[in-house]
């Protein structure tokens, strides 16, 4: 059953009207092909009309969705094999963070990506998405393989942070991260990082420093939430849909910001309403964006990488 947002209300009543005179249709063998017909096309109308006006809450919203795919839903799609591949070497496994190698139309590539869970045992399991310091050391020791062997690199950023656990800090979550800034700069390798729902913080960070970072359509990217940013300014979770206003944390925004490179379109009504277009629209964006970095030497991708990050920001004295 589809779940819907509190701003998809108009489209929720008119599917329910239409499964309804499908029902009675079906039972009283009537033909009301024509008006099923016409009420399709005002859906349709209604849900292009209403996605072409979002504002940057309603993305926010879209970002969490309960039914938009994750990184291993979108494995499952897009690669033709996956051998996930687990361990930092040092603690332990993190489920938060998924990793291994995998094919795409015959190229081998290192997937990793943060993983959220669909219910509440699974979101246990996986911390919510939430990695601790051995999740970004998994995700390092699985970049520095695929460098080994010279296959290209694809991270998947959905996640609320980096986990803020006291345990976490005790091993080192603050290191982890910015180890991992500091050698993805340096990787020989092609690097492609993908914003596929929440990129908050350096727990999105960890993983995002490439040679190309894309956004879906209706994902956010900050170093907050708009929540918590409330919370510090308002003291007050309340003016959440002010704080996301006020901090221009879209993908049209990040992209007018020079902080990523591009947006990948999602299907009209969101990335959870077509899991399969949604899969193929991200394959063919991995693979055309594969082919113009295969065409750079390593030596020009790690200079343009570091050139890029370098001129992010504004500087006053």
């Amino acid at each position: 059953m589809r779940t819907y947002l509190d701003f998809e209300k108009p489209i929720a009543d008119l599917e329910g009207r239409l499964d309804e005179m499908k029902r009675l249709a079906e039972t009283n063998k009537v033909d009301v092909s024509e008006a099923v017909e016409t009420l399709e096309k005002s859906i349709d109308r209604l849900r292009h009309e209403l996605f072409r006006n979002l504002t940057r809450w309603q993305r926010v919203q879209l970002s969490r969705h309960p039914d938009r795919p994750y990184t291993l839903d979108y494995i499952e799609r897009m690669c033709d094999q996956f051998i996930e591949l687990h361990g930092d070497r040092t603690v332990r496994d993190d489920p938060a963070m998924v990793g291994g190698f995998a094919e795409i139309d015959g190229q081998t590539i290192m997937i990793i990506g943060q993983q959220k869970g669909r219910n509440t045992k699974q979101r246990q399991h996986r911390n919510f998405g939430m990695p601790n310091p051995e999740g970004y050391r998994k995700a390092l020791r699985l970049m520095k393989m695929a460098e080994k062997f010279n296959k290209p690199i694809v991270t998947l950023i959905d996640t609320p942070g980096a986990f803020p656990g006291l345990e976490a800090e005790e091993r080192g979550q603050g290191e982890a991260i910015a180890r991992n800034l500091k050698e993805m700069f340096l990787l020989k390798v092609p690097v492609i990082c993908i914003v596929i729902g929440e990129g908050a913080s350096g727990g999105a960070l960890g993983i995002a420093i490439g040679d190309r970072v894309l956004m879906l359509e209706n994902t956010w990217y900050s170093v907050i939430s708009p929540e918590n940013c409330s919370t510090i300014l308002w003291r007050s979770w309340n003016y959440k849909e002010q704080a996301a206003e006020a901090m221009k944390l879209t993908a049209t925004d990040m992209t007018s910001f020079k902080l990523v490179d591009g947006i990948v379109d999602e299907p009209v009504g969101g990335a959870h309403y077509d899991h399969a277009e949604m899969a193929n629209i991200l394959k063919r964006t991995i693979l055309d964006t594969l082919t113009e970095l295969n065409a750079l030497s390593p030596e020009e991708r790690i200079d343009q990488r570091i050139d890029k990050f370098c001129a992010m920001g504004v500087v006053v004295e």
